[in-house]
């Protein structure tokens, strides 16, 4: 059974330790690549690193160029990200199959899939995180703290109870009374063959050079 008391663990503890060392993936050499703790971990960086390119983009200081890199870099981020929860479905898939565990006929699907329930959790860590960094600023009044703790209330109520739910929704999956799936993302805008602007402007391109 996959305990996710771990992967909050993991989830918290990465954030505040990529703040001061260079991001990277340690799960992998501790646990194996292979294993659900390092795949977390690796869709959880993506995360991490969409995150902080997010706040570069709101800024009013980056120059058009600057601006252009981050975009491409919140694209590939984000598909990443998306790519990374589709691996933590198929790793339960996998799981489940090496169990022998099956679904009763009668079993239902859930609204969403444990690795995005995983993904959401990831960004609650972040969230928290940056709200905590909130209340050690010396530069605001206590209406502002007011606000932030507010805040970090509710993220981690919403923390835990997505966290309940999540195993809950994996003792219901690996007892066989749901089913579960991966859900393909096919986004598309990162697909040249399926962005139309990507294939018309290719199109054009090929129709000038006679190609």
């Amino acid at each position: 059974m996959i305990d996710v008391s771990e992967v909050l663990t993991m989830q918290t503890e990465t954030v505040a330790l990529w703040h001061v060392r260079p991001v990277e993936n340690t799960f992998e050499q501790s646990h194996g690549k292979d294993s659900l703790l390092a795949i977390a971990c690796q869709q959880h960086q993506f995360n991490y690193l969409l995150w902080h390119e997010e706040d570069i983009a709101r800024s009013p200081d980056v120059t058009d160029a600057q601006i252009a890199q981050v975009k491409r870099n919140i694209d590939r981020y984000n598909q990443l990200r998306n790519d990374w929860i589709e691996k933590l479905d198929d790793w339960i898939t996998e799981d489940m199959e090496k169990k022998g565990i099956k679904a009763n006929p009668s079993a239902r699907l859930n609204t969403e899939t444990p690795g995005s329930a995983m993904d959401r959790l990831s960004i609650l860590a972040l969230r928290i995180y940056h709200l905590n960094e909130q209340l050690e600023r010396t530069d605001v009044d206590q209406a502002h703290r007011d606000k932030v703790t507010t805040r970090l209330a509710i993220c981690r109520l919403q923390r835990d109870e997505l966290s309940n739910s999540l195993r809950e929704l994996l003792e219901d999956i690996y007892g066989g009374t749901k089913q579960h799936r991966t859900y393909r993302q096919f986004k598309m805008y990162n697909d040249p063959t399926l962005n139309p602007y990507l294939y018309n402007r290719n199109q054009a391109n090929s129709d000038r050079t006679g190609a």
